[in-house]
């Protein structure tokens, strides 16, 4: 009880929602769930008055593996009514069942336990990793093919669930870059940052509207702030984002890059551009504008000139670059060629953007990402909420 306590008055002080992973490995002889547990920490919760959503175990796929312990899909009815976890004193405790990367065993496991529980859970959580971290190099951050891998999962998932529970909300609970809780040097570098800032786009445009980071201290090498709470790339990377990028998704169109495949062909773009209205937050831009976040793996420098109604319209630019002799691999960041650095623990530095003028075309750096916002479009898209 006095950990719930600390770790609820620390996410509800930092203006967080607290979702607590129930340990699903605690089973009856028959196999069941044994929900003891967790109705004691149900009752405590609510007598505490507390605000906290439950997760249902963390990727029972991998359960027989790492414990010798398996369960299947079947088992989904551990989670109804009757359980512990939807009696009437607890009714506003969201659900959220927890599934690992959606392979062959894992789509049979979440098929079963939404043809069960479907109805009785908020959203279904799944998680991603890129790449083995054992044989990770910095290239790897780079290929294409690996960028790509997330579309599919996420069609595999939004398959099973809208089967079941068309409409049904689809979160990615944990994305990491390498297994193993990532690799030193690597998952808290710049290059890390192309999978984390592509996932972010890939996931708004098939409708994916929460992702959960792992992880933001501590375990492994996925960080966002190294050990002396300095932020990493990816941090001033998720900043920006959360700064400029509004929850709605708009189309793009490239000239050049809407190429036809060819039979037995994959395009992979090295050149990716999403677009979303601005976030309506930011008082720095009104209503109207857009943002695009732009993602160059070529080796070579690209022109982009913006069209239509967006031909002749002031533009902010926010370029990210690694800062230091490591290059790929740096820990630091600089925007618009100067370094990021907090001013003292408690602030953080103004991130200013470099005015460019109306018309002019936007040029992106080799194996680089940033964020452009385009000034006073008046889309009407992005008037209202």
């Amino acid at each position: 009880a006095r950990s719930l306590d600390k770790l609820y008055n620390f996410a509800d002080c930092s203006g967080l929602h607290l979702i607590f992973a129930l340990n699903a490995l605690r089973r009856n002889p028959n196999n069941s769930w044994n929900s003891s547990s967790a109705l004691s920490l149900l009752k405590y919760s609510a007598s505490k008055k507390y605000n906290i959503s439950w997760e249902l175990g963390n990727e029972p796929n991998n359960y027989r593996t790492m414990h010798g312990r398996a369960v299947n899909g079947s088992n989904g009815k551990d989670t109804s009514a009757e359980s512990c976890c939807r009696p009437s004193d607890y009714s506003e405790a969201a659900l959220y069942p927890n599934n690992g990367r959606p392979r062959k065993n894992v789509i049979a496991l979440l098929d079963g336990f939404m043809k069960v529980a479907g109805s009785t859970v908020d959203a279904v959580t799944w998680q991603h990793c890129y790449i083995d971290g054992r044989v990770v190099k910095v290239m790897d951050f780079l290929k294409t093919r690996l960028l790509d891998t997330l579309s599919d999962q996420i069609r595999k998932i939004q398959k099973v669930v809208n089967a079941y529970t068309p409409g049904k909300k689809i979160w990615l609970e944990g994305v990491v870059t390498t297994s193993a809780g990532g690799t030193n040097n690597l998952s808290d570098s710049y290059a890390a940052g192309f999978l984390w800032l592509n996932t972010l786009g890939m996931l708004a445009n098939q409708g994916i509207d929460v992702v959960i980071r792992h992880s933001f201290f501590d375990y492994g090498y996925n960080h966002l702030v190294d050990q002396n709470f300095n932020p990493l790339p990816d941090y001033w990377l998720s900043l920006l984002y959360k700064r400029l990028i509004g929850p709605k998704v708009l189309a793009v169109h490239v000239a050049g890059l809407q190429r036809k495949p060819r039979p037995g062909r994959v395009i992979r773009d090295k050149l990716r551009i999403y677009a979303h209205c601005t976030n309506h937050h930011n008082h720095n831009y009104v209503r109207g504008s857009i943002t695009l976040f732009i993602i160059n793996l070529h080796r070579s420098r690209k022109k982009i000139k913006l069209a239509g109604t967006l031909r002749d319209k002031l533009v902010h630019q926010y370029l990210l670059q690694p800062y230091g002799q490591e290059g790929l691999k740096s820990k630091s960041v600089q925007l618009n060629g100067q370094p990021l650095v907090m001013v003292d623990d408690g602030t953080l530095p103004e991130l200013k953007p470099r005015p460019l003028r109306a018309g002019r075309t936007l040029v992106i750096p080799p194996v680089t990402m940033g964020f452009y916002v385009v000034k006073n479009v008046n889309a009407l898209a992005c008037r209202y909420r």
